[in-house]
């Protein structure tokens, strides 16, 4: 009996491994590329596996860009670095139906598995479809759409899978990396490097580049696997699926924030100049340092409250200091004299020298706000030796 058993058992071993490495045979699994779009979320672009099961007429789309707008307190949890990202399944047709609605281009390419990496990968996919694995903390940097589709195509092809040696001379930061994409859109630009910490200025070595849907495509395309003793690319036979030029858009120099905000700093340098009246002044000073009040809330917020790791460490909170909200508060209450403008002054001032030495990069327009705030508070100051005071 005993024999019998062991016998049966083989025979089902055999051939269930006969099975699975048949299943491995019909199977084709691509790199799918989506081009950037022009919404905000969209101007990166976007990955996702397909895989295709011959023997199961089974053609379908495993996209890690997912999460749901009706999440409860959705903002919040955006704002704070909880909102969780989900893998979704779909039928390729219907993958493809939004980007040729939103007319994105979508690029294949074959990845070049052998059956056994075939199967682990079906096998990884399979883990990341249970209900407790669909849901991620995403990452920008780190856990996104492009580095899941890495990580497993590296947990499937294991040592084999060869990356190119990096230039390192010429590593690209993250900040870098994503203005490429942000240039387009001016006031995104300005917002992202706002809020942005230190941590956007970290060199992004060859697999961190992965994280950016066209740089993952670019950067696995020079990528080689090892095959019985030779080296063959990891993804071949490139196919464009939809043909859509990546959309152009207009810069409109007059609405820039370096524009406006030039145009904004020399209105306060003439109304600065001309108006004597302590009431005016107040009414500028409480327009002005409502908004940098905002933007120093916002900062002590990213930097302290916020799991977005990548605002955290921002250098910009040194202008933007809770000093500037007691500028505001004796503005509006006419009380404590010019001493938080005095110090706000000098920490701004002291800004502009460090700035250069500091490990995060400024931009033109948060040094052209820095500027305005310095010529407020040498007037609200009352700086013996500033010819403009306010009596």
């Amino acid at each position: 009996m005993k024999k019998t058993l062991f016998i049966i058992l083989c025979f089902l071993t055999i051939n269930l491994s006969e099975l699975f490495s048949q299943e491995a045979n019909d199977t084709i699994v691509y790199l799918i590329t989506c081009g950037p779009g022009t919404e905000t979320y969209s101007i990166y672009g976007h990955s996702a596996l397909r895989v295709v099961i011959s023997n199961k007429n089974s053609d379908t789309v495993y996209n890690w860009g997912v999460f749901d707008f009706d999440t409860p307190n959705f903002a919040w949890k955006f704002a704070k670095g909880r909102l969780n990202y989900m893998l979704d399944s779909d039928p390729f047709e219907r993958f493809l139906r939004g980007y040729f609605y939103e007319k994105r281009y979508v690029i294949s390419q074959e990845i070049n598995l052998s059956p056994s990496e075939t199967s682990t990968l079906m096998a990884l996919l399979s883990e990341n479809l249970k209900p407790e694995n669909l849901n991620y903390r995403y990452d920008f940097f780190y856990d996104d759409c492009s580095t899941r589709i890495r990580d497993l195509l590296e947990k499937s092809v294991g040592e084999k899978l060869l990356y190119p040696p990096a230039d390192l001379k010429k590593l690209p930061t993250f900040r870098e990396m994503l203005g490429k994409y942000q240039e387009p859109f001016p006031w995104l630009h300005f917002g992202i490097n706002l809020i942005m910490g230190s941590r956007g200025d970290k060199s992004a070595g060859y697999r961190d580049r992965m994280f950016l849907p066209i740089d993952l495509k670019a950067e696995l395309s020079l990528a080689v696997a090892g095959r019985s003793g030779k080296m063959i690319p990891l993804l071949q036979n490139p196919e464009i699926i939809l043909d859509f030029q990546a959309p152009v858009i207009k810069r409109k120099f007059l609405s820039s924030p370096v524009f406006l905000f030039t145009l904004a700093l020399i209105i306060v340098l003439i109304l600065s100049t001309r108006l004597k009246s302590k009431t005016s002044n107040n009414y500028i000073d409480i327009l002005i340092f409502s908004v940098y009040s905002i933007l120093a809330i916002m900062m002590i917020f990213f930097n302290f409250f916020t799991d977005h790791q990548q605002m955290k460490v921002n250098y910009n909170l040194l202008w933007l200091n809770p000093f500037i909200i007691l500028c505001l508060i004796s503005v509006i209450l006419k009380t404590g004299g010019n001493l938080w403008f005095r110090v706000v002054f000098f920490i701004s001032g002291a800004f502009l020298v460090i700035q250069y030495f500091l490990p995060q990069t400024f931009d033109m327009p948060l040094l052209i706000l820095d500027l305005i705030l310095i010529v407020r508070c040498a007037i609200r100051g009352n700086f013996t030796w500033n010819p403009i005071r306010i009596e």
